[in-house]
């Protein structure tokens, strides 16, 4: 039935239609949950390590191990470190065994994540949150722990730590760059409650601004899949970030497109660009346009600020940021300045 048929037959049989009654547009039917903070950390608490998605040993998380300890925490290394299931830290069940008895453990104050890779999406599903929800703890991790973060973020408002994991820490502190360690650190600073602010470079196609919102975002491949899901993140009036790596220039773009087509950006408080590893482009397969060609494209017209550059992602000045949590974002002739606001 055609619109003007469809309104004129509702007004001829003495309908009325809903006064909000909008034809085309996107509808929410789902209430966000309130944010909630899990406790900081102090002296003496547990942090538990497990990987819920690649494959990784005792020996090579042992340098984190010894760091987090000398933080003045203990370690409780879960059953999935040294399993495996071809490229995964253990099968499926295996892997959300050992992060459901971590996230029920009340002597369990923050869980670490030890590595990225593949597998996380494939667990989401077979968690229980009813205890976690009551006696929150911080997730901590990235890359493809972005899947927790949104579903976290999403269906319980619970919030969460976006860093570097275990296999990302010095294996001799002695020898590392400051660079390297100041993102430890910040790890050691976030589970504190210490109140970090972080500062984005210059660059020319910045787009200035100064605003408020909760911090959302993370790995962008991770993201676009999670559209239509349960674990579906809300974006509006959020500051969203987003960073990627080993992907070709044209599925960047698409994944971009992927956010403006849902209304991702339509509604944001700010949006920030973190670090971006493109894979070169095959030889006469180029794509013409570069990260910042691709962003510009999709978000040169909104009002918000954009910061590019700033130092989160699949690279070394990977800082630790509260997924989950207010913060404030100012773009300007400086620079970005990122700070979190609780």
């Amino acid at each position: 039935m055609k619109r003007k048929h469809f309104l004129s037959f509702m007004l001829s049989a003495g309908l009325t239609l809903p006064v909000n009654a909008s034809f085309g547009s996107k509808t929410k039917s789902f209430e966000e949950p309130p944010v909630k903070q899990p406790p900081y950390l102090k002296a003496g608490d547990t942090i538990g390590i497990t990987s819920p998605a690649g494959f990784i040993t005792t020996a090579e998380i042992l340098p984190a191990i010894a760091m987090i300890e000398s933080w003045g925490f203990k370690i409780k290394i879960g059953k999935a470190i040294d399993k495996r299931d071809f490229a995964m830290g253990g099968t499926d069940q295996e892997r959300a065994a050992d992060l459901q008895e971590m996230m029920d453990d009340p002597q369990i104050k923050a869980i670490m994540c030890a590595r990225g890779g593949y597998g996380m999406v494939r667990i989401i599903d077979l968690l229980n949150f009813n205890t976690f929800v009551k006696l929150p703890k911080w997730i901590i991790g990235f890359s493809d722990i972005t899947v927790l973060h949104c579903h976290l973020n999403r269906q319980f408002g619970i919030a969460s730590i976006h860093s570097k994991m275990c296999n990302s820490f010095p294996t001799d502190p002695a020898f590392a760059d400051a660079v390297q360690l100041e993102t430890i650190m910040s790890i050691k600073k976030t589970l504190k409650g210490e109140h970090l602010q972080y500062q984005g470079p210059i660059i020319g196609i910045n787009k200035p601004g100064k605003t408020e919102g909760i911090l959302v975002g993370g790995n962008l491949s991770i993201i676009e899949t999670m559209a239509g899901t349960k674990s579906d993140l809300n974006t509006d009036g959020k500051i969203l970030f987003v960073e990627d790596t080993g992907e070709y220039l044209y599925r960047l773009d698409r994944m971009f497109w992927n956010l403006k087509r849902t209304g991702k950006l339509d509604r944001l408080a700010g949006l920030i660009i973190g670090g971006f590893k493109a894979k070169p482009d095959d030889p006469g397969e180029e794509f013409g346009k570069t990260i910042y060609d691709i962003v510009q494209e999709k978000v040169g017209h909104y009002g918000y600020p954009v910061a590019y550059d700033f130092p989160v992602g699949h690279q070394k000045n990977n800082f630790a940021l509260k997924c989950g949590v207010k913060h404030s974002l100012e773009v300007n002739a400086n620079g970005s300045r990122l700070r979190a606001l609780d």
